[in-house]
Protein backbone atom coordinates (compact mmCIF):
# COMPACT_ATOMS: atom_id res chain seq x y z
CA UNK A 1 0.00 0.00 0.00
CA UNK A 2 1.25 3.45 -0.86
CA UNK A 3 1.29 5.98 1.95
CA UNK A 4 -1.97 7.99 1.96
CA UNK A 5 -0.27 11.11 3.33
CA UNK A 6 2.38 11.16 0.60
CA UNK A 7 -0.01 10.53 -2.30
CA UNK A 8 -2.57 13.16 -1.19
CA UNK A 9 -5.22 11.23 -3.12
CA UNK A 10 -6.01 8.83 -0.31
CA UNK A 11 -6.14 11.29 2.58
CA UNK A 12 -9.88 10.68 2.75
CA UNK A 13 -8.99 7.08 3.58
CA UNK A 14 -7.21 8.21 6.77
CA UNK A 15 -10.12 10.42 7.79
CA UNK A 16 -12.59 7.57 7.20
CA UNK A 17 -10.39 5.27 9.28
CA UNK A 18 -10.35 7.82 12.13
CA UNK A 19 -14.13 8.16 11.96
CA UNK A 20 -14.44 4.34 12.01
CA UNK A 21 -16.25 4.22 8.66
CA UNK A 22 -13.93 1.83 6.78
CA UNK A 23 -14.76 -1.78 6.07
CA UNK A 24 -12.74 -4.53 7.79
CA UNK A 25 -10.52 -5.29 4.78
CA UNK A 26 -9.39 -1.71 4.22
CA UNK A 27 -8.98 -1.18 7.97
CA UNK A 28 -6.64 -4.17 8.18
CA UNK A 29 -4.59 -2.97 5.19
CA UNK A 30 -4.28 0.52 6.63
CA UNK A 31 -3.28 -0.77 10.08
CA UNK A 32 -0.59 -2.93 8.46
CA UNK A 33 0.71 0.17 6.67
CA UNK A 34 0.66 2.21 9.88
CA UNK A 35 2.90 -0.36 11.56
CA UNK A 36 5.71 0.78 9.26
CA UNK A 37 4.78 4.43 8.57
CA UNK A 38 5.49 6.97 11.33
CA UNK A 39 3.58 9.85 9.63
CA UNK A 40 0.38 7.82 9.32
CA UNK A 41 0.67 6.66 12.95
CA UNK A 42 1.00 10.28 14.12
CA UNK A 43 -2.02 11.26 12.05
CA UNK A 44 -4.02 8.32 13.49
CA UNK A 45 -3.05 9.21 17.06
CA UNK A 46 -3.98 12.90 16.67
CA UNK A 47 -7.27 12.04 14.99
CA UNK A 48 -8.05 9.45 17.67
CA UNK A 49 -7.48 12.03 20.38
CA UNK A 50 -9.73 14.48 18.55
CA UNK A 51 -12.54 11.93 18.09
CA UNK A 52 -12.32 10.86 21.74
CA UNK A 53 -12.62 14.47 22.84
CA UNK A 54 -15.62 15.00 20.57
CA UNK A 55 -17.25 11.81 21.89
CA UNK A 56 -16.87 13.03 25.50
CA UNK A 57 -18.15 16.53 24.78
CA UNK A 58 -21.71 17.26 25.78
CA UNK A 59 -23.49 20.41 24.74
CA UNK A 60 -25.16 22.44 27.43
CA UNK A 61 -28.93 22.41 27.24
CA UNK A 62 -30.50 25.52 25.79
CA UNK A 63 -32.31 27.81 28.25
CA UNK A 64 -36.07 27.36 28.42
CA UNK A 65 -36.76 30.84 27.05
CA UNK A 66 -34.25 30.54 24.17
CA UNK A 67 -36.87 30.25 21.43
CA UNK A 68 -38.88 33.20 22.77
CA UNK A 69 -35.76 35.44 22.92
CA UNK A 70 -34.64 34.33 19.46
CA UNK A 71 -37.98 35.15 17.82
CA UNK A 72 -38.11 38.51 19.64
CA UNK A 73 -34.67 39.42 18.24
CA UNK A 74 -35.75 38.39 14.74
CA UNK A 75 -38.86 40.58 14.98
CA UNK A 76 -36.80 43.54 16.20
CA UNK A 77 -34.45 43.20 13.25
CA UNK A 78 -37.35 43.03 10.82
CA UNK A 79 -38.83 46.24 12.26
CA UNK A 80 -35.57 48.14 11.75
CA UNK A 81 -35.00 49.99 8.52
CA UNK A 82 -32.61 48.74 5.89
CA UNK A 83 -30.01 51.30 6.94
CA UNK A 84 -29.88 50.03 10.53
CA UNK A 85 -29.83 46.39 9.43
CA UNK A 86 -26.84 46.95 7.18
CA UNK A 87 -24.74 49.35 9.25
CA UNK A 88 -26.01 48.56 12.76
CA UNK A 89 -23.54 45.73 13.48
CA UNK A 90 -20.65 47.89 12.27
CA UNK A 91 -21.16 50.44 15.03
CA UNK A 92 -19.39 49.35 18.21
CA UNK A 93 -21.49 49.47 21.35
CA UNK A 94 -19.12 51.75 23.22
CA UNK A 95 -19.24 54.45 20.53
CA UNK A 96 -23.02 54.79 20.28
CA UNK A 97 -23.41 57.14 23.28
CA UNK A 98 -20.40 59.19 22.13
CA UNK A 99 -21.69 59.91 18.60
CA UNK A 100 -23.62 63.08 19.56
CA UNK A 101 -20.55 64.36 21.43
CA UNK A 102 -18.32 63.69 18.43
CA UNK A 103 -20.76 65.50 16.12
CA UNK A 104 -20.86 68.51 18.47
CA UNK A 105 -17.05 68.60 18.60
CA UNK A 106 -16.88 68.59 14.78
CA UNK A 107 -19.38 71.44 14.56
CA UNK A 108 -17.34 73.47 17.08
CA UNK A 109 -14.12 72.88 15.13
CA UNK A 110 -15.68 73.96 11.85
CA UNK A 111 -17.20 77.04 13.48
CA UNK A 112 -13.83 77.88 15.02
CA UNK A 113 -12.09 77.71 11.67
CA UNK A 114 -14.74 79.88 10.03
CA UNK A 115 -14.71 82.51 12.75
CA UNK A 116 -10.94 82.53 13.28
CA UNK A 117 -9.89 82.91 9.67
CA UNK A 118 -9.55 86.50 8.53
CA UNK A 119 -11.45 87.80 5.54
CA UNK A 120 -10.28 87.34 2.04
CA UNK A 121 -6.83 88.43 1.05
CA UNK A 122 -6.89 91.80 -0.67
CA UNK A 123 -7.05 91.59 -4.41
CA UNK A 124 -3.81 92.52 -6.16
CA UNK A 125 -3.72 96.14 -7.15
CA UNK A 126 -4.60 96.79 -10.76
CA UNK A 127 -1.66 97.74 -12.91
CA UNK A 128 -1.41 101.43 -13.48
CA UNK A 129 -0.78 102.75 -16.98
CA UNK A 130 2.66 103.96 -15.86
CA UNK A 131 3.72 100.39 -14.87
CA UNK A 132 2.54 99.04 -18.23
CA UNK A 133 4.52 101.71 -20.09
CA UNK A 134 7.69 100.85 -18.15
CA UNK A 135 7.31 97.14 -18.93
CA UNK A 136 6.69 97.87 -22.60
CA UNK A 137 9.75 100.11 -22.72
CA UNK A 138 11.90 97.34 -21.18
CA UNK A 139 10.70 94.79 -23.73
CA UNK A 140 11.38 97.21 -26.57
CA UNK A 141 14.93 97.91 -25.33
CA UNK A 142 15.54 94.15 -24.98
CA UNK A 143 14.35 93.59 -28.55
CA UNK A 144 16.59 96.39 -29.86
CA UNK A 145 19.60 94.95 -28.00
CA UNK A 146 18.91 91.55 -29.54
CA UNK A 147 18.70 93.05 -33.06
CA UNK A 148 21.94 94.98 -32.51
CA UNK A 149 23.74 91.78 -31.47
CA UNK A 150 22.31 90.02 -34.49
CA UNK A 151 23.61 92.77 -36.84
CA UNK A 152 27.09 92.59 -35.26
CA UNK A 153 27.23 88.81 -35.58
CA UNK A 154 26.12 88.68 -39.24
CA UNK A 155 29.07 89.08 -41.69
CA UNK A 156 28.86 91.99 -44.07
CA UNK A 157 29.56 91.10 -47.71
CA UNK A 158 30.51 93.50 -50.47
CA UNK A 159 27.68 94.57 -52.66
CA UNK A 160 25.15 93.97 -49.92
CA UNK A 161 23.25 97.22 -49.80
CA UNK A 162 20.46 95.91 -47.62
CA UNK A 163 22.62 96.13 -44.48
CA UNK A 164 23.19 99.83 -44.44
CA UNK A 165 21.68 101.73 -41.59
Amino acid sequence: MRCPIETQENTELLLSYSARRLDAERTAALEAHMASCEACREFRDSQSALWETLDRWEARPAPLDFDRRLYRKIEEQQRLGWWARIFGPARPMFLRPALPLAAAACVLLVAGFIIDTPGRAPAPAAETPQVREVEQMERTLDDLEMLRQFNLAAPVTEGDNSRTM
